[in-house]
């Protein structure tokens, strides 16, 4: 038996956790990711590590744990830990700096992190990741092994952002954004993002009193007109309400239930979870026991909480997507770093909007192509944002009148660039395929320097099945043809897994 002290602020802990109740078995069991930020970490000021909120979200998580949930901590802190550990009174601003500081800070918070949960014989594991490190499907895939086998083991991972070795491009950004992600990968049921206040507000609730806290979000897109996230972050952090509205996009679009919340009192999740636990649990149909527990997107929250007149914990909670983006097109849309673009009409956007068409491009739906990208690389998919009367018009409607089938884009095509029928020998049809290629050719040219100067904007991603400079020459074209201008067909779409963000309204 571990005869160590309690250290102070959590000895009481255990006596806590030894007498929680426990839910009734039908209670889910929930796999949880909650992010904590630098500022609830250290003190913005004198650096410090703030060990009472430190110890609240140990005291949460082994109570969590003792419920039977899985649970992932990501905590950011390790350069504001560095600041203190090598006496600099404030954030450097270059990035070698800034590195040095994380080197030196993550191994003391680690430790710090495993003194903590060490008092309940708590297991944790670190996990450091860049973007770079999951760009690789094989890397991603093992991440996400590794991962799932730790939960499985009892051990609660802690991952943070390897900011030693992270550059611009391969940076996360934010540990709002690393939290949305890892709750994608391990298809977390909750996201827990704490801050410093307890919920979405229209306004910062400390400079402006009309500010109006948001319980309910089913729509980021459409919320964002209703608030404003101008707050930054501390001075220490690097994030601020708008990365949580992005996170929230993230993880809500795998299917994860995102809340934000205050970090000041993390027992507030424990709170949360038995909220909605209750909530999902009366959502049940009453004519038998074995129906399964209904999923939070399906439930009218506000009709249920009143006919049960519940006290709602201080939080806001954004509703999952009823159609979750998940596995490989999940990983193409937020783990890569997209190499380019490709310009596709408003027809093939129509169809890629709808989740029947399996996410594939035909090349007739390319309109152009925007900077150089190897096969097998992420890429934007783009919409032209042109005046009327443009070439993307003409595409446009040559789109819609094939229908909504994705496989009109054959039809279509094969309509407009097939052989007549007059052609009566085997040497005609090579001389026209030449003559064919040779104008593929010149038109390829001419469209690539026209649509350089194009207006766009993004609207998904993909992978792409061809180079840029093959995709060039087969945009527009029928698929058959793909083998005649590029000497072999691989596959008959030019990009596949595309994730639409931006459907066609």
């Amino acid at each position: 038996m571990d005869h160590r002290p309690a250290r102070a602020g959590i000895g009481h802990v255990r006596g806590v956790t030894d007498d929680l109740t426990r839910p009734s078995k039908r209670s889910p069991s929930s796999t949880i990711v909650i992010k904590l930020g630098t500022s609830s970490i250290v003190h913005e000021e004198t650096h410090q590590p703030l060990l009472s909120i430190l110890s609240s979200v140990v005291e949460t998580v082994v109570n969590l744990r003792s419920h039977g949930h899985k649970v992932v901590l990501v905590s950011s802190g390790a350069i504001g830990v560095g600041l203190r550990t090598m006496d600099i009174p404030q954030r450097p601003k270059s990035l070698s700096k800034k590195q040095a500081l994380s080197a030196v800070g993550q191994g003391r918070l680690i430790a710090l992190w495993d003194n903590l949960f060490g008092q309940f014989d708590q297991r944790i594991a670190q996990i450091l990741l860049t973007r770079g490190d999951i760009s690789d499907r094989t890397r991603y895939l093992n991440a996400v092994n590794t991962l799932k086998e730790l939960l499985s083991m009892g051990v609660v991972p802690i991952v943070n952002e390897n900011d030693t070795i992270s550059v611009s491009e391969i940076k996360f950004g934010d540990n709002d954004t690393l939290s949305a992600i890892t709750s994608s990968m391990i298809h977390a049921d909750y996201l827990f993002l704490l801050t410093d206040v307890d919920g979405l507000y229209t306004a910062n609730p400390r400079k402006d009193p009309a500010a109006r806290k948001i319980d309910i979000v089913t729509s980021v897109a459409d919320i964002r007109a209703q608030v404003s996230t101008s707050t930054l972050g501390s001075n220490l952090g690097t994030g601020g309400m708008e990365t949580k509205l992005i996170a929230a996009e993230i993880a809500t679009g795998a299917g994860v239930t995102t809340i934000i919340t205050s970090s000041k009192i993390p027992s507030t999740i424990v709170d949360i979870i038995d909220y909605y636990t209750t909530l999902r649990l009366s959502s049940c149909p009453s004519s038998g026991t074995s129906s399964p527990v209904p999923k939070l997107q399906t439930i009218d929250l506000e009709h249920v909480n009143s006919s049960l007149n519940l006290k709602r914990p201080p939080h806001t909670v954004f509703k999952p997507s009823p159609v979750p983006v998940r596995d490989l097109k999940a990983w193409t849309s937020h783990t890569l770093y997209p190499a380019g673009g490709v310009i596709i009409d408003s027809g093939a956007h129509a169809v890629l909007s709808h989740r029947e068409s399996g996410g594939r491009l035909l090349p007739v739906g390319v309109l152009g192509v925007r900077g150089s990208f190897a096969s097998g690389q992420a890429v934007r998919i783009l919409i032209r944002c042109s005046p009327e009367g443009s070439v993307a018009e003409k595409s446009e409607k040559r789109s819609h009148s094939a229908g909504p089938d994705e496989k009109a884009g054959h039809v279509y095509s094969e309509v407009s660039l097939s052989r007549t029928s007059s052609s009566s020998s085997l040497v005609g049809d090579l001389e026209s395929d030449t003559q064919t290629i040779m104008d593929d050719d010149m038109h390829v040219m001419h469209d690539s320097e026209e649509s350089d100067s194009w207006e766009v904007k993004e609207v998904g991603r993909g992978l792409a099945n061809y180079n840029s400079a093959q995709m060039s020459r087969v945009k527009g074209l029928n698929s058959s043809r793909i083998p005649q201008l590029l000497g072999y067909a691989d596959t008959e779409y030019v990009v596949e897994n595309i994730t639409i963000r931006i459907p066609v309204n």
